[in-house]
């Protein structure tokens, strides 16, 4: 695994509290109950623990950007426990290795595989494309820069279609929030974050409540245009708007 050269006890603070949130987390939402059309639930932070450890474990003493996106995507972090985990970039570009589990009610149209998966995130691989990018070296990005995702559960209709945690139904939707802000509140608490960027609209107003109501004052927050194919500004030239965002931002 490709981690920082120099480890120190700030860095390893940082990766425990973001470790025993995502624990914590995953304990949490593992007690909510979701209806139909909802049909399957996989919660990766479950199954692909071993994985997700070690994405964390990449994050350097310097980390004050956070990028936070909305959930996992089924052939993303749900196969990999790594946010936007598109396979090729969690095994060539940051050199995870490993087995994941199975969830216990699995899909027969969304499989998991592990980092055996063929099929690839489109999303993820365009996030970690650009980033690998800009960044040849892994430790370069992670040593100023951490992703993490709004919420770690992926949710399926019997079909096998995709359904994100904004088109719940309200008492659900309510549920999630109130469990994932306290989740976020965490992360954000862990590293001396100074900005925080929303992959996409959601991910953003998720950073703006829950950063309002911590009375935090020194962090600015923005957007990047999500990378999702569903998304028509996204499918033309994404890596330039997104950069250009980031560019007006002092982020790059």
């Amino acid at each position: 695994m490709t981690m920082t050269s120099a480890r120190n006890p700030s860095q390893e603070k940082i990766q425990k509290q973001l470790l025993d949130a995502a624990s914590e987390l995953s304990d949490e939402v593992d007690q909510l109950q979701f209806a139909e059309p909802v049909t399957h639930v996989y919660n990766p932070l479950r199954y692909a623990w071993n994985l997700h450890q070690q994405y964390v474990r990449q994050i350097g003493a310097d980390a004050h950007v956070l990028f936070l996106g909305m959930n996992p995507g089924p052939w993303g972090m749900a196969q990999s426990g790594v946010p936007f985990g598109e396979i090729d970039s969690v095994v060539q570009w940051m050199g995870l290795k490993g087995e994941v589990e199975r969830p216990s009610n699995e899909h027969s149209k969304r499989p998991i595989e592990g980092l055996n998966c063929s099929r690839s995130e489109v999303s993820g691989r365009r996030l970690w494309g650009l980033i690998s990018e800009r960044y040849p070296e892994p430790s370069n990005f992670f040593q100023q820069h951490f992703v993490a995702n709004y919420c770690p559960l992926v949710f399926m209709e019997e079909s096998g279609r995709n359904r994100t945690p904004d088109k719940l139904p309200a008492a659900e939707r309510d549920a999630l929030q109130a469990v994932c802000d306290a989740h976020l509140k965490k992360v954000i608490a862990a590293a001396p974050w100074t900005d925080l960027v929303g992959v996409g609209a959601f991910a953003e107003n998720c950073l703006q409540r829950v950063v309002k109501s911590m009375e935090q004052t020194s962090v600015s927050i923005h957007r990047i245009l999500h990378p999702s194919p569903a998304s028509p500004a996204a499918n033309k030239d994404w890596a330039g708007k997104a950069t250009s965002q980031l560019v007006e931002a002092q982020i790059w």
